[in-house]
């Protein structure tokens, strides 16, 4: 078989204006209209201006409770002077809303009157419409409601309604064919019947392209999986070519022995783009097939993603004629430095937070298949192709996937990594739904670090001192000398040697850890756990370089255990926790404290008010921490160092 190779990688902008002019030669775009009624057009976008078929209001109506009256009776009247005006004839009751009467034109409120049995006495004068809202007043017929080319908001309803508008058109929405590709896949419904057993994957992909789609005002079919052959995948293409408006061929664009998209598309019609210099994403392909756009988006979820919106949402646009909701831009500072190669514009998902006066970005996982790096990040900055990276404290740009309000409104925490955390963010969450926690794990000694330069608002941390067997304080004292700070006990935790279940390994203590038929997997450099491996590795004369997979790093608990249990290591040190969550077993090394370092000016920010609420007084929280296991709380939320 001849080995299909990428051609030269086009750099990003030169991708997205060749695709993009290659659609308008070749597509009839926007769509066609359709006529809906006004009430179902939320989020429609207009094919034609919409006027006002009548005037709102659509006759002279009273603004206030109070009497009508001709405006020339008044013009005498003042305080020492007022007009009498008969009631029935020469003032009339009315009421908010009411018709004025016909050869009357202003409107006196009932509060500005003194009313008697038969007549009404005024103080001053009125001018005609006074208190009238005359003809046209809100809407005038024939004036324009809306333009072309507009998403219809409910506010814009109610003014088409007002106006006696009641079916307007609109453009179609574009239909968006999805197929996904692989043998190996199966829906998600499957799992219910036994059928995920290896190699078998989930396949929700389409799921999450074809919500993407409906958010952006198009629609979506699922097509079934197909399988890793040219036939399945030829015809899949053709099918949807005949239903769909934008035909998307999720995963099989790379160039593997089963990737067949670039194939199948060099048959069926003409491959525009061949791989693009971008990180996640390289393998994206363009063609059209019967003048209808085919995009070859890659299988890793993330790049997936982050295809759709780099180049499947300017098609949208196109065929909507509407200019789609872009992520608002803010400048923020690195808390730590991030290098990538040269070549390629990479997308790096980040979570943000404003700490003091200035917002703070810390990358999150960058592996083209973590989907959770997309579901925790708040946003991304892009490094472009002719960089090696930023630095640390560097100022970015962060385009934004939540509001500026809820990154005000989120607490930073940069440090050491426990279960706990993400069980305080549950629980700050149910209390207080609009505040965020937002957790960046490079270790304790990073998060001293974060809280002193004031790019954290807190930092978990567990650092044990040798000398005087003390967690914490002695690392504070000599690192925030002249940083006013004060630390506040979470939990107590025991931390241990994660093995596999059954501890096939027979691994008993640290001694195990040279053998050579044991494979370890360790925590980052700066993070309490590796100071307390280090610590043991001394005190029993083991040299890390005896270790196997001493190098190999992992950033949470959670990544140790995963470790463990999926056979990439044997055995690992972390939390109970931790091993509890994966059904590992465990032997116990030691008790730690496990302790939260505030800045002192960030104490009284309502954020960090409510997250101390929950810390000492929500009896849920403290109950979901002890049912994790290997947790005490006998001092959470006890001060125990303030400087």
């Amino acid at each position: 078989m001849e080995k299909k190779v990428f051609h030269e990688l086009l750099p990003f902008d030169s991708a997205l204006k060749l695709l993009l002019e290659n659609f308008k030669e070749k597509v009839f775009y926007p769509l066609s209209s359709e006529t809906i009624s006004v009430k179902d057009a939320l989020n429609r976008v207009t094919a034609e201006p919409v006027f006002a078929r009548i005037s709102s209001p659509y006759f002279h109506s009273s603004a206030m409770d109070g009497y009508a009256v001709r405006a020339k009776s008044t013009f005498s009247a003042t305080e020492k002077d007022p007009v009498k005006l008969e009631i029935g004839k020469e003032a009339i009751w009315i009421e908010t809303g009411d018709p004025l009467p016909e050869d009357f034109d202003a409107v006196i409120p009932v509060e500005e009157v003194n009313v008697y049995e038969n007549y009404i006495e005024i103080y001053k004068a009125y001018p005609p419409y006074h208190d009238v809202r005359p003809v046209g007043e809100d809407i005038v017929a024939t004036e324009l409601i809306i333009p072309e080319n507009h998403f219809v908001r409910p506010v814009d309803i109610g003014a088409m309604l007002a106006s006696g508008i009641l079916k307007i058109k609109v453009r179609k929405k574009p239909l968006a064919g999805i197929i996904p590709t692989g043998s190996e896949l199966i829906e998600p419904e499957r799992i219910e019947e036994g059928a995920l057993k290896p190699p078998a994957l989930i396949e929700y992909n389409s799921s999450v392209l074809a919500n993407l789609i409906k958010e952006d005002g198009g629609e979506a079919k699922v097509y079934p999986i197909a399988k890793d052959e040219e036939k399945d995948i030829e015809e899949s293409i053709l099918k949807a070519c005949e239903e769909c408006d934008l035909i998307l061929l999720n995963a099989g664009s790379g160039y593997g022995k089963e990737d067949f998209t670039y194939k199948v598309l060099s048959k069926l019609g003409e491959i525009i783009i061949n791989g693009v210099a971008i990180k996640p994403g390289k393998p994206f392909i363009a063609g059209f097939v019967e003048n209808k756009p085919v995009l070859g988006i890659p299988g890793y979820p993330v790049s997936a993603f982050f295809c759709y919106h780099l180049f499947v949402k300017p098609l949208i646009e196109m065929y909507l004629g509407a200019k789609l909701r872009r992520e608002e831009k803010i400048q923020a500072t690195l808390s730590r430095g991030i290098s990538s190669g040269i070549g390629v514009d990479e997308f790096v998902r980040v979570k943000v937070g404003k700490v003091g006066d200035k917002y703070i970005v810390s990358p999150v996982g960058r592996g083209a298949g973590l989907l959770m790096s997309v579901v925790r990040a708040d946003g991304y900055i892009v490094i472009p192709s002719g960089s090696e990276g930023y630095s640390q404290e560097q100022t970015v740009d962060v385009y934004l996937w939540k509001s500026k309000e809820e990154i005000d409104n989120t607490i930073v925490c940069i440090g050491s990594h426990d279960n706990t955390l993400d069980i305080l963010y549950n629980y700050l969450r149910k209390k207080y739904p609009h505040i965020s926690l937002s957790s960046a794990h490079v270790g304790s000694m990073g998060g001293l670090i974060a809280v002193k330069k004031g790019e954290a608002h807190i930092a978990g941390t567990h650092l044990l001192d040798e000398t005087t067997g003390e967690y914490n304080i002695p690392f504070i004292k000599r690192l925030l000398l002249e940083k006013k700070v004060v630390l506040i006990n979470l939990v107590y935790r025991t931390q241990g040697l994660i093995v596999r279940k059954g501890n096939p390994k027979n691994i008993k203590g640290f001694e195990d850890l040279k053998r050579e038929d044991v494979v370890f997997i360790n925590r980052q450099a700066g993070s309490g756990t590796r100071l307390l491996l280090d610590k043991h590795l001394r005190e029993i004369g083991i040299n890390p370089s005896q270790i196997r997979g001493y190098e190999n790093e992992e950033y949470t608990h959670m990544g140790v255990a995963q470790a463990v249990a999926s056979g990439r290591a044997d055995v690992g040190l972390g939390i109970l926790a931790a091993a509890k969550a994966l059904d590992l077993d465990f032997i116990p090394v030691a008790e730690e404290r496990y302790d939260i370092l505030i800045a002192k000016e960030f104490l009284e920010l309502e954020i960090i008010q409510a997250l101390l609420d929950v810390i000492k007084n929500d009896e849920e929280f403290k109950k979901a921490v002890l049912s994790l296991g290997g947790y005490d709380i006998r001092d959470m939320g006890k001060i125990v160092y303030e400087s």
